[in-house]
């Protein structure tokens, strides 16, 4: 009883993350921006750490509000960079960006007391010193962030759906992406500072990746991303506390064995479709004889 009200605040934070990162991470990777989210995430990491050199408290409103506007300039270049015309693929410069916003992160971090501390937070987070307090704020602010795509989910999906297309869609995609950037902004600024890097990565792309394997329409894969972010998020929480791991690791890892094993799951039940299939055939000619 004592774990289990002990992991219940990181484990509804992490429900919380499951909720919107699984939706965004559809929109993601239907654009094939695999890396937007690491590299926005990083960005955000590199106004915190701006914030901590400062001497500003890493957790308190100023820090926040500074990583939030580094997420706003880096929502600005993406969808700058966005062009169906341009030589250079939008992924390139999203790459470029998580390479320069890292390096930055690690030199200004060298100057700061606790380096090592800090950059490990950035990474992976602590998820189990999460608050109810942090839930609440967290909860409030992805639900105003989910309403909003509610309300403009058709824009959204036909950029998403047709990211090649975009003259033929009739209104200023630049502006639109734009606004799906910046809201991503929002949702990244706070779960790194949550939850760290890697694990808010994981919880955009890992779950999409994995729906995509049982699954081709959007409903169907947002219940299977939800489905396993929830399992992976409850088994990652007792394993960090059960073996005394790093809790932001321990999840990430779970996130990866899962997948790998719905991989397999997937490849059984493909190639136990197609031996069918080829069986199909040769059954049908001994009848006809």
């Amino acid at each position: 009883m004592e774990m289990f009200l002990f992991l219940l605040a990181p484990f509804v934070a992490s429900l919380i993350l499951t909720g919107i990162h699984a939706y965004l991470g559809v929109h993601v990777v239907e654009r094939g921006v695999i890396f937007v989210d690491l590299a926005l995430a990083q960005i955000a990491a590199l106004g915190a750490t701006v914030a901590i050199v400062v001497g500003m408290n890493p957790h308190g409103a100023g820090s926040y509000w500074i990583s939030l506007a580094f997420t706003f300039i880096g929502a600005a270049i993406f969808a700058l960079a966005r062009s169906r015309r341009g030589r250079i693929p939008q992924e390139a410069f999203i790459g470029i960006t998580y390479a320069v916003a890292s390096g930055a992160a690690i030199l200004l971090m060298s100057k700061a007391t606790g380096e090592t501390e800090h950059l490990k937070d950035m990474l992976v987070g602590n998820i189990l010193a999460v608050s109810w307090g942090d839930v609440r704020k967290t909860a409030l602010l992805y639900g105003a962030v989910a309403l909003f795509h509610y309300i403009f989910r058709k824009k959204f999906l036909l950029i998403s759906m047709n990211h090649d297309k975009e003259e033929n869609l009739g209104f200023n995609v630049r502006l639109w992406d734009f606004a799906f950037y910046a809201s991503f902004g929002f949702v990244v600024t706070s779960s790194v500072a949550i939850a760290g890097v890697l694990l808010v990565f994981c919880y955009l792309i890992v779950p999409s990746v994995g729906a995509m394997l049982f699954a081709e329409r959007i409903g169907r894969r947002l219940a299977i991303g939800w489905t396993m972010g929830t399992l992976v998020s409850a088994l990652g929480c007792f394993l960090s506390v059960w073996g005394d791991l790093p809790t932001g690791a321990t999840i990430v890892v779970s996130f990866g064995g899962v997948l790998i094993l719905m991989f397999l799951v997937h490849l059984l039940l493909h190639h136990g479709g197609a031996q069918q299939l080829k069986r199909a055939p040769s059954a049908e000619h001994e009848v006809k004889a």
